[in-house]
């Protein structure tokens, strides 16, 4: 889609893709107290469809864009996850399992404000299965815009699946967003991709060093850059914000001050504005504005619940990038 066409309508946008192999129900409950050995009375239940890419998904949705959502999702569990996602309105692609897909839970603790957050293990994948997946991520991968695999893998699945998606995102000529960790985000970049959006953590155990200041984490993240492993690195600092890294040079944003409740989510909501403002032709400061405002919104809600529009705007609207330097 031609920039130029940007500016006239609010959907038209370069097509994004995400891409999940290990979605998961987000359950989100609360209780008074979480102790053992006793039965706990729970507050009302929330359920959403979760998991990296398809949380992307639902925040370019959220910020008034369109993207597909490829995802894989077997037995009732599954058949809960198609339902809410289709009643949300995300376009997507299910790509069938034998196993159930698995779930995860948010239990907030009203008399501390502790979250305690147990994530289940996902199902295991066979070899037709992931295959059918990667297929089915081929057959959209959108040419001249963006597909983001994002998550963890399920067993079974190879420690290459991102970097195979990598890998067909450059023979199509699309920009590959990879947000995962481990060997499955280090294959990937051997294949190069356009953008990643690791952790602190993450990037320490991509360059193997502990990363103790903020130039460490520049030094890194240029490191990567410079190898032509990515091109854009996006590294999310929980409550201390955000880095952004290009050839051109980086950014730092603090995190506006609001009152967090939860945090689950944030990081995908940053991905997923990051990419939407991108896919319209946005500059990258204010893509990196937009995405560090997107996570804040996040934050500010409750158990599993995804940015609103209304408050990503207003805290954008606070937020100006501070340039960095190499030394």
């Amino acid at each position: 889609m031609a920039a130029s066409a940007l500016g006239q309508h609010p959907l038209l946008h370069d097509p994004i893709v995400t891409a999940t192999p290990n979605p998961a129900l987000d359950v989100s409950t609360s209780v008074d107290r979480v102790v053992p050995e006793h039965k706990l009375r729970c507050g009302p239940t929330r359920l959403d469809p979760g998991g990296g890419g398809v949380n992307v998904s639902r925040v370019v949705r959220n910020l008034g864009g369109r993207s597909v959502a490829v995802y894989a999702v077997g037995g009732p569990t599954g058949q809960a996850y198609r339902e809410i996602l289709e009643r949300e309105g995300v376009v997507g692609r299910a790509v069938r399992i034998a196993a159930s897909t698995r779930e995860s839970f948010t239990v907030d603790e009203t008399e501390t404000g502790e979250q305690f957050r147990f994530v289940l293990q996902g199902p295991e994948v066979r070899e037709p299965e992931w295959r059918a997946f990667l297929s089915a991520v081929a057959d959209d991968m959108p040419v001249g815009g963006y597909v983001v695999p994002s998550g963890s893998l399920p067993p079974g699945a190879p420690d290459d699946l991102y970097a195979r998606i990598a890998r067909l995102a450059r023979d199509r000529g699309t920009r590959c967003v990879v947000d995962s960790s481990g060997t499955a985000l280090r294959r990937a970049l051997d294949e190069g991709v356009y953008l990643i959006k690791p952790s602190r953590r993450e990037l320490g155990e991509l360059v193997g060093a502990q990363l103790e200041d903020e130039q460490s984490l520049l030094d890194a993240a240029h490191e990567l850059v410079d190898a032509g492993a990515c091109e854009v690195v996006a590294l999310t600092l929980g409550a201390a914000g955000a880095l952004l890294v290009t050839a051109d040079g980086a950014l730092r944003l603090p995190t506006p001050e609001v009152r967090v409740q939860s945090t689950v989510g944030a990081g995908d909501a940053f991905l997923g504005a990051f990419v939407l403002r991108l896919a319209q032709g946005r500059d990258i400061r204010s893509t990196f504005r937009a995405a560090v405002a997107a996570g804040s919104a996040t934050a500010m809600l409750p158990a599993t619940e995804l940015c609103r529009p209304d408050d990503v705007a207003a805290l954008e609207a606070g937020l100006e990038p501070i340039p960095m330097s190499r030394t």
